[in-house]
This record gives structure tokens, sequence and C-alpha cells, in this order.
């Protein structure tokens, strides 16, 4: 309870400015429980895995069992990315490729979606402090020019604390949101790096596979 008063009256301190940097933690922390959402759980897949079980379906040319095989395994957007290469491995290499390029434009931007915003938001809260300080510096030197000598030192020790909390605030919340910016964007492009390589992957299986067999028509001819 000590700490929860405590920190209560350390917001007190701070006055209007806290409330617009609170907004920006608020909104930051909406957005870093859905991308982990997303990046943490959603596209949790082992790439290696399901290349593996790919590859040994693609050599034995069972099309149709690799695209019931990736159906069965978690879906996410690799196996949905496959599984649509798949569903085109008998037609032309552009129509394979064009396919891929298809499923990963729509899996893609939701990958990326609103990590750019936390960004934003660091930066806002920055300024926000600075924005909190400033007005607290100036109600301080203005109430100040007008006060007795007796008020004067009081007053002042009051609109310095207002600043100074606020720039705490701000400075704390903004270096938290930058920190998990920095995590999710770093998992965010592990995710995009996954999905290149299992795609250039797929088309490897396909096209070592589709010269197999012209190969072993071209022998047996």
């Amino acid at each position: 309870m000590t700490f929860i008063s405590e920190a209560v009256e350390f917001y007190k301190e701070g006055k209007w400015g806290m409330h617009l940097i609170l907004a920006c933690l608020l909104v930051s922390m909406g957005i870093i429980i859905e991308r982990i959402k997303v990046l943490w759980l959603d596209c949790a897949e082992n790439k290696h895995a399901l290349l593996t079980g790919l590859n040994q379906h693609i050599m034995r040319g069972d099309t149709q069992a690799a695209i019931r095989w990736l159906s069965s395994q978690k879906q996410g957007p690799i196996s949905r990315i496959l599984r649509a290469g798949l569903m085109k491995a008998h037609r032309p290499d552009k129509e394979i490729q064009a396919a891929l390029d298809q499923a990963s434009l729509s899996e893609v931007p939701r990958i990326e979606a609103r990590t750019g915003y936390l960004a934003v938001l660091s930066n806002a809260a920055t300024l926000a402090a600075l924005l909190g300080t400033i007005s607290g510096l100036i109600t301080t030197f203005g109430a100040v020019a007008d006060a007795d000598p007796a008020a004067r030192a009081m007053l002042l020790s009051a609109g310095i604390s207002e600043a100074m909390h606020c720039t705490a605030f701000g400075l704390g919340v903004a270096v938290l949101i930058i920190l998990i910016y920095a995590v999710i964007q770093a998992r965010t492009q592990h995710t995009l790096e996954a999905i290149n390589e299992s795609v250039v992957a797929e088309i490897n299986f396909v096209l070592s596979n589709r010269a197999a067999k012209q190969e072993g028509a071209a022998a047996a001819g």
C-alpha cells in the first residue's frame, strides 16, 4: 500500500502533463499486448520441422499429401504461405512464385502492423514530458514574480517539483516503450526472415522434384 500511495502522490505532483504521458503509456501497452499475441503466439512455428516434413512428401511426388500435412500443423504465416504455393505445384514456375508472393503479401502486413507506432509514442511521451516541464516552470516563475518574499520559496519549490516529476515520468515511459519496441522489431524481422527462407526452400523443393521427374522420364524414354 505504501508503494501505491507513493506512486499516486508522485503522479499528482506532475499535474496535467502526467495525463498525456499516461495516455501514451496505455496506448503503447495495448499495442504491445497485441504484438506479443501475434508475433510470439500466432506466428510461433517450427520452420525446420515444417520444411523437413514438406520435403519428404514432395520428394515422394505426393503434393496432395504435403498439402494435407501442412493443414494438420499449427496454422501460422509460414504454413499458410507454403500451402498456397503447393496448391500451384503442378503449374509453371511463375505461377508458383506468384502464388507464394500473393500469400506473403497478405501475411506480411499483419506481422508488421502497428509496431512503428511504438516509436512514435515513445517520442510523444518525451515531448509531453518536456511540455509539462516547461509549463510547470512558466507557471512557477509567473507565480513567484507576484508573490511576497515569504511565499516565493514555497512556490518555487512546488513548481520545480511539478516540472521534475513530469520529466522523470515522461522519460521513464519513453525508455520503457523504446526498449520494448526494439525487442518487437527484432522479433518481426526474425519472422519475416523465416518466411523468406521458407518460400525459397519450397521453390527449390518443387523445382528439384520436377527436374528429377523430367530426368527420370527422359531416361525411361
